[in-house]
């Protein structure tokens, strides 16, 4: 595939596009053909435009019914979509995101509080979310402009069905699409009114989610009217309620912990001896624990040397299931005007309140603190102040020289000030509107015209932050503070309790940051059959899309100041609009032969103009061989892109708060790198001061487009000696092999993938960006966008669908879904390969080699039940720095094995009367209440919220609902 500037050869082609549409139209109105019923009821495939039945089964579709849904228990899109074999590591309700990670480096923002979805395990940016066909608006995330979509801004209540693609589709879709496509698909003709109501709780008393959906419908000869509303409460369920999550990695107690601790961590030179101190308070007390080993340890005053027991468990404040208020309206109405021609009109408003919390607010102080603000960095703490108990000054200042610099860091943990909270409203809205209709003039053409205009807005509250230039001026001068009206000197070497409230009034400030993502498109579509062949119809569709996108994000003034001591950034603003044209076009090869019933040929193609000067070509062709009755063969090959997104190409300068392991920490995990660590000037005995190092983000405005090659082929088998026969009703077997590779990735290498190469090699391909005081300790590492390089992945999809005969028994059917990963590398521009592969966990993103869902549902008279086992295969971690803590499994070769786990839910059901009335369901998910295997590189809570349940996961629920 080839990405093209604006040229005269970008012109030239997408005038031969057009051009080559207005035969097709002509042919269609000018052929002859059999009379076909003129109807207004298209049938509608995803993965294809083609309005015709042989469409179907052209490529792998996943369909969610209603009944689907509603056997889960689940009250999420996300939840739902997160659950399918498929599917890759994604953000849910789990992730406790917000004030934990800082700003991801494609300016997403950490979309605290929302629910994406992964396919192929490709990231959620690559898979492109549809509402009844129409692309839905991406993500505000109150902390960037999001390039995924917010699944929690789609009610449940308004799903008819959720048809998931597992293939490329950026010919049939446009960007965003490498990995498949989620179609989102709204209940239309829905006559009647239903409510249904839903609580569930966990077995630990916590959790409770309570749900309440209406739908309503009435159709008349000529019109439909369908209006859903939904509320949906999710509570709490707090990381130390769990041993599992109550420290930061399970099983070595607070060896992870933080070195911003509510005593405080000092470490300096003393300016009269030349001593160097690490040390914190004993809060009054003779220390029993003094190391007369560590230099200029050998004080007998109230402190002691920091050690390891001295760490902060900053995992008691954080949250293992995060509140979430969901309301969300959506009405639409459809009119026929005439038998051939009718419209619509759609319209939804959706708003989500969330929380997230996390521990105090840390204070890290000095050159060593390597936060990236120059105030924290560069912090002067004047002898003057009159909590100093040192009798000098504490001078990190740049400005000093080096030199005589005497502040190495401070760590102060102000619990006084309580923990960080972080409470997002999101609101979004949509509305939509169109003609559709039939044209029969020899042969039948489908078509219609739509717009649709959408917003997503955000706006988060950030409590428990710190204002770090009020800080400066109350650890300074106390001259300069009495100086300015509120300034109050700080106290932060008293330990907890001693910063007052007249302390906090001057330094803690209520911080709000907001964002917004606005898409405006229209398109316009026309299907039908061209001419005929000898094996069939020839059918085409054909169609036009424009669409605008804009985003913003705007951190709060004291943010953007500078002042702010949380994560910093800078606005971001930016907006493109994009205009296409497509084909697509069914060949029918032949039909009924001694080689086969019919073999069916797809061409697509797609040309897209950014106004960002990028222009796009993307080819995709298809076979469909039915070989009899039973057997379909299918292959598919097509090309796809991404173009980068707002965040991607205009995100401005943030930070991202990694947990990050140096090499060069003492002791070595590998001896033979001593030599490296001194000559990037790390000095012997170096103990890295705290686990998380701040990172440097930012957007690209020179990114390329990325492009991408998928491959799909399998087959559809319906055994007919099965079919009506004692044994099955009906049985399908389904098969693929997918293969996607993807062409100048958009991201950042992986921060501690850096890291290890640039200690390994010292290569300035690595080291360049990263910065380090002359303690050893990092203190700058920038980590930008780039088209990074190429991921490759490939497995199978293997599915079998049983539908046994109705006995006196009840009616039971069987549904196994499985795939098995084959392969997936990410390799860098220059040629390092990135720690991800099948069977292996990297930092809340596992790939497991094999994942399957398997559901025995049963029905009699108005009984129904089902039975579903969820199972993910083993994975493999490594243990890093908890290699010397018997919860690393194979400590000689530092490798953490994460159990195979299997989950069973259950749900039984009754419905009083005849399919409508009242109906009452009980069920419980995860059954036998098993917890997620430990995981010691994921970030927070020590399990991998992407993949498994919660810890103490058994949950209960009971539904009721009524349709009259």
């Amino acid at each position: 595939m080839k990405t093209i500037r604006n040229s005269r050869l970008s012109l030239a082609v997408r005038g031969a596009l057009l051009f080559a549409l207005m035969p097709a139209v002509a042919l269609a109105q000018d052929d002859s053909a059999e009379d076909d019923v003129k109807t207004l009821d298209r049938i509608e495939v995803t993965g294809t435009r083609i309005k015709t039945s042989e469409a179907e089964g052209l490529v792998p579709v996943q369909r969610i019914t209603r009944e689907d849904i509603d056997r889960t228990g689940l009250t999420s899109i996300a939840d739902i979509v997160q659950s399918l074999t498929g599917s890759g590591s994604a953000l849910n309700t789990k992730f406790n995101s917000s004030g934990n990670f800082g700003f991801p480096p494609d300016g997403s923002g950490v979309g605290a509080g929302s629910a994406q979805a992964d396919l192929r395990h490709l990231g959620s940016k690559r898979v492109l979310v549809l509402v009844d066909g129409v692309r839905w608006v991406n993500e505000a995330s109150a902390s960037g402009v999001g390039a995924a979509t917010d699944l929690n801004t789609i009610p449940l209540a308004i799903v008819d069905r959720i048809e998931v693609l597992e293939d490329g589709a950026s010919s049939l879709y446009g960007s965003d699409a490498i990995a498949g496509v989620i179609n989102i698909i709204t209940r239309k003709n829905f006559d009647g009114l239903s409510i249904n109501a839903q609580v569930g709780q966990y077995g630990e008393g916590d959790g409770t989610t309570k749900s309440l959906d209406l739908a309503w419908g009435w159709n008349t000869d000529r019109a439909n009217v369908f209006l859903g509303l939904s509320y949906t409460d999710q509570d709490v369920i707090y990381s130390r309620d769990r041993a599992q999550s109550s420290f930061p990695v399970p099983g070595t107690g607070v060896a992870f912990g933080s070195s911003g601790t509510p005593t405080g961590r000092f470490i300096f030179v003393d300016p009269n001896t030349g001593e160097v101190f690490d040390i914190t308070p004993n809060n009054g007390a003779s220390d029993p624990t003094f190391d007369p080993s560590q230099t200029g340890c050998t004080r007998t005053d109230d402190y002691h040397c920091f050690g390891t027991a001295d760490r902060f468990n900053f995992s008691q404040y954080n949250l293992l299931l995060t509140p979430s208020e969901r309301m969300g309206a959506f009405g639409q109405v459809r009119f026929n005007f005439t038998d051939a021609v009718s419209g619509y009109a759609k319209v939804l408003l959706n708003r989500r309140e969330s929380t997230n919390q996390a521990a105090p607010e840390p204070w890290f102080l000095g050159p060593e603190a390597g936060t990236g603000n120059p105030q924290a960095d560069g912090i002067f703490i004047s002898a003057l102040n009159p909590f100093n108990p040192f009798g000098f000054d504490l001078d990190g200042r740049f400005t000093t020289p080096e030199a005589d610099r005497n502040l190495i860091l401070i760590g102060r943990r102000p619990i006084e000030g309580g923990a960080r909270v972080f409470e997002q409203d999101v609101d979004t809205w949509y509305v939509g509107a169109g003609l559709e209709g039939v044209i029969d003039a020899n042969r039948t053409l489908y078509w219609d015209v739509n717009i649709a205009f959408s917003e997503n807005e955000a706006e988060q509250t950030n409590y428990g932050s710190y204002n770090i230039r009020n800080m400066a001026l109350a650890l300074g001068d106390p001259a300069a503070c009495a100086a300015v009206a509120g300034c109050t000197p700080l106290n932060i070497f008293g330990g907890p309790g001693t910063i007052t409230p007249a302390m906090l009034a001057w330094i803690q400030p209520v911080v709000r940051d907001r964002s917004q993502n606005d898409l405006a498109l229209f398109t316009a579509n026309l299907s039908g059959s061209l001419f005929d062949l000898p094996a069939g119809s020839v059918d085409f569709a054909a169609g036009l899309e424009h669409r605008r996108l804009e985003g913003w994000y705007q951190p709060d003034p004291l943010t953007v100041a500078g002042d702010y001591n949380g994560v910093p950034s800078l606005p971001t603003s930016g907006d493109y609009d994009v205009s296409e044209v497509f084909f697509e076009v069914n060949f029918p090869l032949f039909e009924n032969t001694d080689i086969g019933q019919k073999l069916d040929f797809t061409v697509a193609g797609r040309y897209s103009d950014y106004s960002t000067g990028i222009s796009q070509f993307t080819p995709k062709y298809g076979l469909r061989f039915q070989l009899v009755e039973e057997l379909v063969l299918r292959a598919s090959y097509g090309e796809g892109f991404r173009a980068p997104s707002i965040g991607e190409l205009f995100g401005s300068a943030s930070r991202f708060d990694a947990q990050l392991d140096d090499p060069c920490t003492t002791p070595l995990l590998d001896p033979s790198l001593a030599g490296n660590c001194a000559a990037l000037g790390v000095p012997n005995n170096y103990q890295q001061p705290n686990p998380q190092i701040s990172v440097t983000t930012g957007g690209n405005d020179q990114l390329d487009p990325e492009s991408s090659d998928s491959f799909a082929a399998g087959f559809i088998w319906s055994p007919s000696f099965l079919e009506d026969s004692e044994f099955a009703e009906r049985v399908d077997f389904e098969v693929t092999y997918y293969r996607h590779e993807i062409e100048g990735a958009i991201q950042a290498i992986d921060a501690q993938t850096q890291l290890d190469l640039c200690v390994q090699t010292l290569s300035p391909l690595y080291c360049s960006g990263i910065s380090r005081a002359s303690t050893g300790g990092i203190n700058g590492f920038n980590n930008r966008l780039t088209n990074l390089g190429t991921i490759e992945t490939d497995g199978w999809d293997i599915d079998l669908f049983w539908v046994f005969p109705v006995t006196d028994i009840g009616q039971f059917s069987a549904a196994w879904r499985n795939t098995l990963v084959g392969d997936y590398q990410a390799v860098g521009a220059a040629g390092q390969v990135q720690p991800q592969g099948p069977g292996i966990e990297v930092t809340d993103s596992a790939i497991p080699e094999w994942t399957s869902n398997f559901s025995l549902s049963w029905a009699l008279a108005g009984w129904n039940a089902a039975w579903t086992v969820r199972h993910i295969s083993e994975l493999r971690e490594n243990c890093g720095r908890a290699v010397s803590f018997p919860v690393c499994s194979n400590p000689a070769t530092s490798t953490n094995v994460l159990a195979a786990t299997t989950y069973n839910d259950l749900q039984l059901g009754y419905r009083f009367g005849n399919g409508e009335g009242l109906g009452l369901t009980f069920g419980v998910n995860n059954v036998f209440d098993e917890d997620p295997p430990i995981c010691l590189s994921c970030s927070l809570n020590g399990y991998d919220a992407s993949t498994y349940d919660i810890p103490g996961g058994r949950f209960f629920y009971v539904r009721a609902d009524i349709t009259f």
